[in-house]
């Protein structure tokens, strides 16, 4: 189904309930549960079927990457500076030695300019996962 030239899947920032699943890194079933116990919002389209807002699963990315809080914590911690912010690569421009990174963190935009090679070393992509590492006035990307 198109509307507005945008295919269903996709509609103003509603995701299907597989590809909210895999940027969360849970599984389908995981998340219908989750609807189903109001966990997560979602939206019903004409057909029945659910949807969800990409803010709903920018709320819980940090807290559901397949392990529990405290591992996340541990393996974030890795790292002495401890202003981490967890959100998902809006875009990555890799030009001649550098790149710049836009992470989108609740609904925030963070710009960090790194090295290409670091870049292309972490296989930094649109949509995964990272947390922008905030140390006095510069900002590493560390991907999740």
């Amino acid at each position: 189904m198109q509307k507005n030239g945008k295919s269903e899947g996709n509609i103003e920032g509603l995701l299907k309930l597989r590809d909210a699943a895999l940027q969360l890194g849970i599984s389908f079933p995981t998340i219908k549960q989750w609807i189903y116990k109001k966990k997560i919002r979602s939206n019903r389209t004409a057909g029945g079927h659910h949807r969800i807002p990409q803010s709903e699963v920018d709320r819980l990315l940090f807290r559901t990457r397949g392990k529990t809080e405290q591992q996340r914590k541990e393996e974030i911690r890795r790292v002495s500076g401890r202003n981490q912010l967890v959100g998902r690569i809006e875009s990555v421009q890799i030009s001649g030695l550098m790149a710049e990174v836009r992470v989108s963190i609740g609904g925030q935009q963070i710009t960090s300019i790194i090295t290409a090679r670091s870049a292309r070393e972490m296989q930094l992509k649109r949509g995964q996962t990272a947390a922008a590492l905030i140390k006095a006035t510069d900002v590493m990307v560390l991907r999740v």
